[in-house]
């Protein structure tokens, strides 16, 4: 007899999230309810990370809460899936007998098959949203074909495919039928985008199909990796009315010494003269980055190095990791000099710099009055963000109201008020 009632739990990134949504769909249309917790659930699925360090924790540290369930309520079964799986399978089959079945990235029909489900080829593009209603991750391609030292992507996702522009478009459609108004693009490496099918970096041209779907207000980029980055992206992002002005676009480190030992295809030179070509081209544009700290080689003149660079750009948005050694990449060989403690003072470092300058841009857009999509009531207030900020990782505006607010409509807000990564603001 199958079980019937399934919850899902992602552990990772917005691409692992979209996985996971299609799934749902995908056992929803074969009969089965979906759970929002696991102890409504006779079966759990588990889809896992395994980019660096934490995440392999947190994946394994879920999995144990999940499957000790087993013994004290109703669950019956438990399937893991995900990077992790790809990655340690063999491994994890040995250490967790209490899991049922284990499968890797690219293994949903095997994942249908152990439901006695069917996968449904007409449902492509579907998903059920875990997102709030109004935004959602839009997945353009899958893999990554860059060299990068540090990283295991294409060990657990492969090598770069792209979805057709016709596709996406569909995908983009539907999402928009369910209301959403704001597409999250992503990928492993979305500027690579369209190299494999169309012979050509095709990401300008998909965003101009976008930028033509009813309903959507916002389309924001993600992933833009900066070794061979399309430039003609920019024309398009600053004529384009529904393409925020917003990029993340990950460097990792601007040493010269550093960038070549990660495999990055790219010269601190090259670096600045992208970035400040993405700020005269799209201006008002927020660039986001994310950075790596601690990796082999990074003695205290490569750091500063870094930390000058962060202090004098000024980006609009950052994140920081510590590095970690990841079994299988080429870095793997250069071990882990750099001490644990060390590695922390250095992110701390950082992200108390780039504290500052988020202090600093946000009192400038006091008085300002800006376009804000609402997320959600907290209390008496609304939360919502600006064009230049990304869900969960970005700044959020606190808004008073005297009147009720749609939840994903759009606002026209004051700043009022800043507080270090948030700001306060009165609906116009």
């Amino acid at each position: 007899m199958k079980h019937k009632k399934v919850h899902i739990t992602t552990v990772g990134c917005p691409k692992n999230q979209v996985d996971s949504e299609v799934l749902a769909a995908q056992l929803k249309a074969n009969g089965y309810t979906l759970s929002e917790t696991v102890d409504g659930a006779d079966v759990a699925v588990i889809n896992t990370c395994g980019f660096i360090d934490a995440a392999k924790q947190e994946s394994i540290e879920t999995i144990l809460n999940i499957a000790g369930k087993k013994k004290s309520g109703n669950l019956k079964k438990v399937v893991v899936t995900g990077c992790l799986v790809e990655r340690y399978k063999r491994e994890l089959q040995e250490g967790l007998g209490e899991v049922d079945a284990f499968f890797g990235t690219h293994e949903i029909k095997n994942i249908l098959g152990e439901f006695q489900a069917e996968y449904k080829y007409d449902m492509v593009g579907d998903r059920v949203l875990t997102t709030p209603s109004h935004y959602a991750y839009l997945k353009i391609s899958e893999g990554c074909d860059n060299p990068c030292s540090f990283c295991a992507i294409p060990l657990m996702r492969g090598k770069h495919s792209s979805k057709t522009i016709e596709e996406i478009t569909h995908e983009a459609e539907l999402l928009a039928a369910k209301g959403v108004k704001e597409l999250i693009v992503v990928g492993q490496d979305t500027t690579y985008y369209g190299l494999d099918i169309y012979g050509r970096r095709t990401l300008p041209s998909l965003m101009e199909k976008l930028n033509k779907v009813d309903g959507i207000e916002w389309i924001r980029l993600m992933y833009a990796y900066p070794a061979k980055f399309p430039e003609e992206l920019l024309d398009i992002m600053r004529d384009s009315d529904k393409v925020a002005n917003y990029i993340d676009i990950p460097i990792q480190h601007v040493s010269d010494k550093l960038l070549r030992s990660m495999r990055r295809g790219i010269t601190r030179r090259r670096l600045e003269e992208l970035l400040q070509s993405i700020r005269e081209k799209v201006p008002g544009i927020a660039i986001r980055t994310t950075l790596i700290v601690g990796y082999p080689g990074e003695g205290e003149k490569e750091f500063q190095e870094l930390l000058e660079f962060v202090s004098e750009f000024k980006f609009d948005r950052l994140g920081a990791f510590t590095y970690s050694v990841e079994e299988g990449t080429t870095a793997a060989i250069l071990g882990d000099p750099v001490p644990q403690d060390e590695k922390e003072r250095r992110h701390a470092a950082i992200m108390e710099a780039q504290r500052q300058i988020i202090i600093e841009l946000n009192q400038k857009k006091i008085g300002t009055i800006q376009r804000v999509i609402v997320d959600r009531k907290d209390g008496e207030d609304y939360v919502g963000r600006t064009c230049h900020d990304a869900p969960e990782i970005d700044s959020e505006v606190i808004i008073t109201s005297v009147n009720p607010i749609e939840i994903g409509s759009f606002v026209e807000v004051v700043i009022d008020d800043s507080y270090e990564h948030d700001m306060y603001g009165t609906v116009v």
